[in-house]
């Protein structure tokens, strides 16, 4: 089964990569999200599929790994009954985190939505991205 890659942002005062870990092996709800592209993008995600984990305005940096342990479901937070969550156990935290800016700096990479679309919370990410990505944090 071939693994899709994606990017979760969130803002780290709200849920930060520190409080991911601390869900521990059952993971946490990552919910909330109420832009229809970013909950398009939830609803293709699958089981297994690995998620770089963004802390969003306060750092603006990759800061670590999560997978996907289920695949979309109702968000029970959302009362339109419209939008989906999934659930996210943490995997690992980058050895280095990688910032917005080295990012913006680094042409095999300057294509992400990540520049191109910032207010996006969730994106894919292409398989060689994804690799850069993760020798530049160092894992």
């Amino acid at each position: 089964m071939i693994k899709s890659y994606w990017l979760l942002k969130s803002e780290p005062d709200v849920w930060s990569i520190d409080q991911q870990k601390k869900s521990g092996i059952k993971g946490a709800t990552w919910d909330g999200v109420r832009n229809y592209q970013a909950a398009n993008n939830l609803k293709k995600m699958k089981k297994g599929d690995l998620c770089f984990f963004y802390h969003s305005n306060i750092g603006k940096e990759i800061v670590g790994v999560v997978e996907v342990i289920k695949s979309a479901f109702r968000d029970k937070t959302d009362k339109s009954k419209r939008f989906v969550a999934i659930q996210v156990r943490f995997k690992k935290k980058l050895k280095k985190s990688v910032t917005l800016e080295k990012i913006k700096k680094n042409e095999k990479i300057s294509h992400l939505p990540l520049i191109k679309q910032s207010r996006l919370s969730v994106m894919p990410i292409d398989f060689k991205s994804w690799k850069v990505i993760c020798k530049m944090g160092k894992i």
